[in-house]
């Protein structure tokens, strides 16, 4: 049966996967909304180079395939939400060892960078050395996020929460401090509030040779 407008015609597992979301942005969309429900126009604020047709269509076609749903969220807010279904966030790991495939790659990436992704590399790399723990609010543009770590365990959330540390930046400049590209001491772009030495801590986990 062919789910997409194009299809490979191919009984492989992996090309029929293809036919549910190898469409341009689809697996995008699903990065983004791996970190919680958000409206239309937050999907577009993380995916500037989409337009709203084919990000409308994207959507339409994840939902068709049962990757993502739209929910009504009840009032005050009264807003539709898009999010993953079961099914569509066992894509998790799929995307992010895919993103870690990439890294080893000699093409250096470029572009935008959304607050979710720069969230996930938070997540993903790193990497605890005792049981330490400590939450961090984090502030990326004008998106909020709350990261809880504890040991081994790196919760990610939208939204805010009471926090030792906090930090202002943006995507581009909190990645290029986990990646190690920028020292803290030299982030103009970056305001640290609260636990500093937690932070620094956090950005001394981070070990980008592989993904969970």
């Amino acid at each position: 049966m062919t789910t997409t407008a194009r299809s490979y015609g191919d009984g492989c597992g992996i090309a029929h996967a293809l036919d549910l979301i190898g469409e341009r942005w689809a697996l995008l969309v699903v990065r983004e909304l791996l970190l919680g429900p958000l409206r239309f126009s937050d999907l577009r604020a993380g995916l500037p180079g989409a337009s709203p047709n084919v990000l409308s269509q994207r959507l339409r076609d994840l939902e068709h395939v049962g990757v993502i749903r739209r929910r009504r969220l009840p009032p005050p807010a009264a807003a539709n939400v898009y999010e993953l279904t079961e099914h569509g966030a066992e894509l998790e790991p799929i995307l992010v060892a895919l993103g870690s495939w990439a890294l080893r790659s000699p093409l250096a990436p470029s572009g935008h960078l959304s607050a979710v992704s720069a969230m996930l590399t938070l997540r993903t790399y790193y990497r605890a050395t005792d049981d330490w723990a400590t939450t961090l609010q984090v502030h990326l543009d004008d998106r909020s996020y709350v990261a809880r770590i504890a040991g081994e365990r790196v919760e990610v959330s939208a939204g805010q929460a009471a926090a030792e540390t906090t930090v202002e930046t943006d995507p581009g400049t909190l990645v290029a401090l986990l990646v190690g590209e920028r020292e803290l001491a030299d982030a103009g772009e970056v305001r640290v509030t609260g636990d500093v030495a937690a932070f620094r801590r956090v950005l001394a986990g981070i070990n980008m040779a592989g993904g969970r």
